[in-house]
């Protein structure tokens, strides 16, 4: 007799409490939303996910990743309607009755958790791709690549392919970093070290120093301390400064100020620290009111974090953007960017961030 998996049972057990919630909502969110059933209700929402999300690319092991995913896609989608982002559309008519009931968002977010238990084993079954094997980082002339399997070949870096299932250390981590170090673009040359100590030097003084923000140092004096701090520091993932997502040659609309990638599943989430000084400064304030000033700030500042939300929503990877009252307190600033640290907690903050994302939507006028 075969044995029974526990976690799939416990995995069971909350779908089964799962439906008994969602059918106490279904009467009543049928009524809201106007479907004639619940099939054609399940269909608009629960049959979009695979649309909506890369599933042959993604590793979910979530259901707060699954969701924030099903959300930055839904939302994707909606931006690219532009002018047809109207009643009629069934997109935005999908859309529109999310964002007009609490309650229609309670059975969604109930939905896609049970959507996502339902089908676990094909969503979170690590699937590596030779793209996700490198990563290049740093200001255009002052750039740096990390690989899994690097090798100069053709004057130029590769992986080798064959080799990048059989890495040993968990990927981009402390222990990668100190494996493989960093490679330089067009030359066969790597910089390697030989102690944590050394890599945690060079990152602050010399990967981190470049951009010249003080949030930034105060984050990556931190970062150094919490890898010290750590019983496994090899396993502790790269805190990635600079992150340049579409690899050393591309043109870059924006550069993430940190970036970590969960060693188990290769999930991404940026950090923007971003002050009004860098994002809100406004000119010609010559017969402006401090109203009026403070206003153009304002929307200055909305205008370049929703471009930046936009551009990496674009490439995948969710951004969490911390602004002045955030910076305020560095101790704090890092302890939430810590959770991210720690893989196996739960990330309930993309959850938020991206529901909260595509409820904001406004169509073109």
């Amino acid at each position: 007799m075969a044995t029974r998996d526990p976690a799939k049972t416990i995995r069971n057990q909350r779908i089964a409490a799962l439906t008994e919630q969602i059918d106490e909502l279904k009467d009543e969110v049928l009524t809201i939303t106007g479907f004639e059933n619940e099939h054609s209700l399940n269909a608009t929402y629960g049959g979009k996910y695979a649309e909506y999300i890369e599933i042959k690319n993604e590793v979910i092991d979530t259901a707060e990743q699954f969701i924030a995913l099903y959300f930055q896609g839904f939302l994707r989608t909606l931006e690219g309607l532009e002018i047809f982002a109207k009643t009629g559309n069934r997109y935005y008519d999908a859309f529109y009755r999310v964002k007009s009931s609490k309650k229609v968002q309670d059975w969604l977010r109930l939905f896609l958790t049970r959507t996502f238990l339902r089908n676990y084993d094909a969503l979170s079954k690590t699937r590596p791709r030779v793209e996700e094997a490198e990563i290049w980082i740093g200001q255009n002339n002052a750039s740096y690549g990390i690989l899994v399997t690097p090798r100069f070949k053709n004057d130029g870096w590769e992986n080798d392919k064959s080799e990048i299932r059989h890495f040993e250390p968990k990927y981009w981590t402390i222990g990668h970093i100190m494996e493989i170090g960093f490679v330089i673009p067009d030359e066969d040359d790597k910089i390697e070290f030989e102690e944590i100590e050394d890599y945690l030097s060079f990152f602050r003084n010399t990967l981190v120093r470049n951009s010249g923000s003080l949030h930034e140092r105060a984050i990556a004096k931190r970062y150094c301390q919490f890898v010290r701090d750590s019983e496994q520091p090899l396993h502790v993932p790269l805190l990635i400064p600079e992150l340049r997502y579409g690899g050393k040659a591309a043109k870059h609309e924006h550069r993430l100020d940190f970036a970590i990638i969960n060693p188990h599943t290769l999930a991404k989430v940026g950090f923007e620290l971003s002050p009004w000084s860098s994002h809100g400064a406004i000119v010609g304030t010559k017969g402006k009111s401090q109203k009026e000033i403070n206003d153009e700030a304002k929307a200055n500042f909305e205008r370049e974090m929703k471009k930046l939300k936009a551009y990496f929503r674009k490439l995948g990877i969710p951004v969490l953007v911390f602004t002045d009252a955030d910076l305020v307190e560095h101790d704090a600033l890092f302890e939430e960017i810590a959770k991210y640290l720690s893989p196996t907690k739960v990330q309930k903050q993309l959850e938020f961030h991206a529901m909260e994302d595509f409820l904001s939507f406004t169509p073109v006028k």
